[in-house]
Protein backbone atom coordinates (compact mmCIF):
# COMPACT_ATOMS: atom_id res chain seq x y z
CA UNK A 1 0.00 0.00 0.00
CA UNK A 2 1.55 3.39 -1.00
CA UNK A 3 2.12 5.96 1.48
CA UNK A 4 0.87 9.36 1.11
CA UNK A 5 4.64 10.30 0.43
CA UNK A 6 4.55 7.94 -2.84
CA UNK A 7 0.85 9.13 -3.36
CA UNK A 8 1.80 12.13 -4.32
CA UNK A 9 4.62 11.87 -5.58
CA UNK A 10 4.20 9.64 -7.93
CA UNK A 11 0.60 11.68 -9.36
CA UNK A 12 2.44 15.07 -9.51
CA UNK A 13 5.59 12.67 -10.90
CA UNK A 14 8.53 13.91 -8.11
CA UNK A 15 10.89 12.08 -6.84
CA UNK A 16 10.85 11.96 -2.96
CA UNK A 17 13.73 13.46 -0.77
CA UNK A 18 14.36 12.31 2.80
CA UNK A 19 16.08 14.68 5.29
CA UNK A 20 16.98 13.70 8.67
CA UNK A 21 16.56 15.47 11.67
CA UNK A 22 18.01 15.68 15.41
CA UNK A 23 17.89 18.55 18.05
CA UNK A 24 20.99 19.88 16.91
CA UNK A 25 21.71 23.27 15.25
CA UNK A 26 23.62 21.05 12.19
CA UNK A 27 20.06 19.07 11.71
CA UNK A 28 18.18 22.53 11.52
CA UNK A 29 20.88 24.09 9.31
CA UNK A 30 20.59 21.14 7.08
CA UNK A 31 17.04 21.46 6.45
CA UNK A 32 17.39 24.90 6.05
CA UNK A 33 19.93 24.44 3.33
CA UNK A 34 17.86 22.13 1.52
CA UNK A 35 14.65 24.40 1.88
CA UNK A 36 16.48 27.41 -0.17
CA UNK A 37 18.42 25.18 -2.92
CA UNK A 38 15.98 22.74 -3.81
CA UNK A 39 12.66 24.29 -2.19
CA UNK A 40 12.28 27.89 -2.51
CA UNK A 41 10.60 29.92 -5.18
CA UNK A 42 14.04 31.59 -6.42
CA UNK A 43 15.47 27.65 -7.00
CA UNK A 44 12.62 27.78 -9.90
CA UNK A 45 8.34 27.32 -10.09
CA UNK A 46 8.18 24.44 -8.42
CA UNK A 47 10.46 21.94 -6.49
CA UNK A 48 10.78 18.39 -8.31
CA UNK A 49 10.63 16.80 -4.99
CA UNK A 50 8.27 15.79 -2.55
CA UNK A 51 9.80 16.33 0.93
CA UNK A 52 9.81 13.91 3.36
CA UNK A 53 11.40 15.52 7.04
CA UNK A 54 12.29 12.09 9.39
CA UNK A 55 13.02 12.37 13.26
CA UNK A 56 14.72 9.15 15.07
CA UNK A 57 13.58 9.15 18.28
CA UNK A 58 15.64 6.61 20.63
CA UNK A 59 14.33 4.03 22.55
CA UNK A 60 14.11 4.43 26.26
CA UNK A 61 16.48 1.40 26.89
CA UNK A 62 18.98 3.14 24.32
CA UNK A 63 19.40 6.32 26.56
CA UNK A 64 19.12 4.44 29.50
CA UNK A 65 21.85 1.79 28.92
CA UNK A 66 21.73 -1.88 30.91
CA UNK A 67 18.47 -2.24 32.91
CA UNK A 68 19.64 -2.16 36.66
CA UNK A 69 17.84 -1.41 40.12
CA UNK A 70 15.27 0.75 39.46
CA UNK A 71 15.61 1.34 35.93
CA UNK A 72 11.98 0.23 35.51
CA UNK A 73 10.79 3.47 37.69
CA UNK A 74 12.83 5.45 34.97
CA UNK A 75 11.78 4.09 31.88
CA UNK A 76 8.29 6.19 32.44
CA UNK A 77 9.93 9.37 32.46
CA UNK A 78 12.55 8.55 30.21
CA UNK A 79 9.72 8.02 27.56
CA UNK A 80 7.97 10.91 28.50
CA UNK A 81 11.15 13.57 27.58
CA UNK A 82 12.43 11.43 24.64
CA UNK A 83 8.53 12.55 23.39
CA UNK A 84 9.06 15.66 24.46
CA UNK A 85 11.96 16.08 22.71
CA UNK A 86 10.67 14.82 19.15
CA UNK A 87 7.39 17.14 19.12
CA UNK A 88 9.78 20.30 19.74
CA UNK A 89 12.26 18.70 16.76
CA UNK A 90 9.25 17.99 14.64
CA UNK A 91 7.71 21.75 15.89
CA UNK A 92 10.89 23.31 14.88
CA UNK A 93 11.37 21.71 11.33
CA UNK A 94 7.36 22.34 11.12
CA UNK A 95 8.09 26.59 11.46
CA UNK A 96 11.58 26.19 9.24
CA UNK A 97 9.17 24.89 6.46
CA UNK A 98 6.65 27.64 6.98
CA UNK A 99 9.19 30.81 7.09
CA UNK A 100 10.47 28.98 3.76
CA UNK A 101 6.88 28.85 2.66
CA UNK A 102 7.32 25.00 2.29
CA UNK A 103 3.75 23.67 3.25
CA UNK A 104 3.75 20.32 1.13
CA UNK A 105 5.83 18.28 3.46
CA UNK A 106 5.41 14.83 5.31
CA UNK A 107 6.56 14.63 9.69
CA UNK A 108 7.63 11.57 10.90
CA UNK A 109 8.79 10.53 14.06
CA UNK A 110 10.31 6.99 13.90
CA UNK A 111 11.74 4.95 17.21
CA UNK A 112 15.15 3.50 16.53
CA UNK A 113 18.58 4.36 15.91
CA UNK A 114 18.97 6.57 13.89
CA UNK A 115 21.20 5.43 11.42
CA UNK A 116 18.20 2.28 10.29
CA UNK A 117 15.65 4.76 10.94
CA UNK A 118 17.02 6.93 7.97
CA UNK A 119 17.85 3.99 5.81
CA UNK A 120 14.82 2.42 6.36
CA UNK A 121 12.89 5.84 5.52
CA UNK A 122 14.72 5.85 1.88
CA UNK A 123 13.32 2.25 1.04
CA UNK A 124 9.72 2.87 2.60
CA UNK A 125 9.50 6.35 0.69
CA UNK A 126 11.62 5.25 -2.23
CA UNK A 127 13.59 8.36 -1.95
CA UNK A 128 15.97 9.50 -4.93
CA UNK A 129 17.88 11.59 -1.92
CA UNK A 130 18.62 11.21 1.64
CA UNK A 131 19.94 14.71 3.32
CA UNK A 132 21.26 15.03 6.48
CA UNK A 133 23.71 17.29 8.35
CA UNK A 134 26.96 16.91 9.61
CA UNK A 135 28.25 17.50 13.77
CA UNK A 136 31.59 17.65 11.74
CA UNK A 137 33.11 15.39 14.64
CA UNK A 138 37.21 14.70 14.55
CA UNK A 139 38.19 11.09 13.58
CA UNK A 140 38.23 9.97 17.09
CA UNK A 141 35.09 10.91 18.47
CA UNK A 142 33.41 10.02 15.33
CA UNK A 143 34.69 6.35 15.61
CA UNK A 144 33.47 6.31 19.41
CA UNK A 145 29.92 7.71 18.76
CA UNK A 146 29.80 6.79 15.54
CA UNK A 147 28.59 8.84 12.52
CA UNK A 148 24.92 8.78 11.57
CA UNK A 149 25.74 10.65 8.36
CA UNK A 150 28.70 8.17 7.13
CA UNK A 151 26.57 5.22 7.83
CA UNK A 152 23.74 6.30 5.67
CA UNK A 153 26.46 7.85 2.94
CA UNK A 154 27.23 3.73 2.79
CA UNK A 155 23.66 1.53 3.34
CA UNK A 156 21.03 3.60 2.18
CA UNK A 157 20.47 2.91 -1.46
CA UNK A 158 20.02 6.68 -2.41
CA UNK A 159 22.09 9.84 -3.16
CA UNK A 160 23.31 10.98 -0.03
CA UNK A 161 23.83 14.71 0.32
CA UNK A 162 25.84 15.85 3.85
CA UNK A 163 25.31 18.87 4.69
CA UNK A 164 28.18 20.62 6.59
CA UNK A 165 27.25 23.99 8.51
CA UNK A 166 30.30 26.12 7.74
CA UNK A 167 32.72 27.46 10.62
CA UNK A 168 32.84 30.99 11.58
CA UNK A 169 35.97 32.46 9.68
CA UNK A 170 39.02 33.68 12.17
Amino acid sequence: MATEAEAAASVVGKSVMVVGIDDSEHSFYALQWTLLHFFSPAAGSSSPFKLVVVSAKPTPTSVIGLAGPGAADVLPFVESDLRKISLRVIEKAKEICTSHSVADVEFEVVEGDARNVLCEAVEKHHAEILVVGSHGYGAIKRTVLGSVSDYCAHHAHCTVMIVKKPKPKH
